[in-house]
């Protein structure tokens, strides 16, 4: 099927203190499918500084970990925890070597929340410094493999944390999915309590997530959102539009039933034809190929252990197979 492209802006990275106090944010990891995830939000206006990549602070390394660095925000300690991960550190050891590191002396003004795989163990740790601007707190946990910090400052309280977890925790799809959803728990106005005047939780926001097999600064998926100070514009709810056009929550990857194992499309990407390649048990089972907003632009039955679907009539973009029997269903991302 043919597929989408995602371009990934260049990160620009300062030595200074210039974005102050990065607000809110979380990094997590799937243990099944080994993806690393940042996501965040913040009352900073990026076009003064002229950074057009708002995820700067997440930095993620493929099959191996994430780190989110906010709060007094400096390159030099993002680029020594990227090391440190790198060298074998857990996020409890990369955590410790920061806050007796700092590249200023200056820990108490720093925020940080990691999650990291050691073999197939999968941990997560977060630091506030005494001195990141109230409120500020952080929180780690996992469910259903899925490990996760969460951290801010200048928060409107408590609230917005857990709201964040509870939302994440309750998400249903892949890790991008659940990113998405643990902003929307700090979709309120004055989430960063800067941004109260404007109406909005935030100025900018972002959700990113690398494949195992991504390259460094290339990850599969990449949506951001930068708006001006006064604006009143919602960046999480201009995020959530720009999400949904390119991921599915729904029925993405999500669904580890019996038949995943058992069915298979070739080639993916495609421009004229699939095949759709699957147990003998299958054949009979229905499928149905819809595009990323839910239409149904393709049906029809598996006739074989290796049908042929024509695709050439279907426009580029992103489509999802959906393929079902009596024993369940399962999705796949084409």
């Amino acid at each position: 099927m043919k597929t989408t492209l995602f371009f990934l802006l260049a990160i620009i990275l300062f030595e200074t203190d210039i974005y102050a106090q990065d607000t809110f944010s979380i990094v997590a990891a799937d243990s099944s499918t080994r993806e690393v995830g940042s996501a965040g939000a913040s009352c900073v206006n990026l076009f003064q500084f002229n950074i057009t990549d708002p995820s700067f602070l997440g930095d993620l390394l493929p099959d191996t970990g994430a780190i989110n660095t906010q709060a007094s925000y400096l390159a030099t300690n993002q680029t020594n925890a990227r090391v440190r991960m790198r060298a074998g550190d857990s996020p409890a050891q990369n955590i410790l070597w920061l806050s007796s590191n700092d590249a200023q002396n200056n820990p108490a003004v720093r925020q940080y929340g990691i999650v990291g795989f050691t073999g197939n163990n999968v941990s997560a740790e977060a630091y506030t410094g005494i001195n990141c601007m109230d409120y500020k707190n952080h929180k780690t946990g996992s469910i259903d493999g899925f490990h996760y910090s969460i951290q801010g400052n200048i928060l409107l309280g408590q609230d917005i944390i857990d709201s964040m977890e509870i939302k994440f925790r309750n998400a249903q799809g892949d890790l991008a999915c659940r990113l998405m959803a643990a902003l929307q728990g700090a979709n309120v106005t004055g989430a960063d309590t800067r941004c109260a005047p404007n109406g909005t939780s935030s100025l900018f926001a972002y959700v990113k997530v690398a494949k195992p097999t991504d390259a460094y600064g290339n990850p599969w998926f990449n949506v951001s959102v930068r708006t001006l100070s006064n604006a009143q514009i919602e960046p999480i709810d201009s995020l959530q539009t720009i999400f949904d056009l390119q991921h599915n929550c729904l029925s993405i990857g999500i669904n580890k039933t019996t038949l995943m194992n058992h069915f298979n499309v070739y080639p993916n990407p495609s421009t004229k034809e699939i095949i759709l390649r699957s147990d003998g048990f299958l054949i009979g089972s229905t499928y149905i190929i819809s595009d990323i907003l839910g239409k149904q632009v393709l049906t029809g039955i598996i006739a074989g252990e290796n049908s042929t679907v024509d695709v050439g009539s279907l426009f580029e973009g992103l489509y999802i197979i959906q393929v079902s029997n009596l024993q369940g269903k399962t999705f796949l991302k084409l």
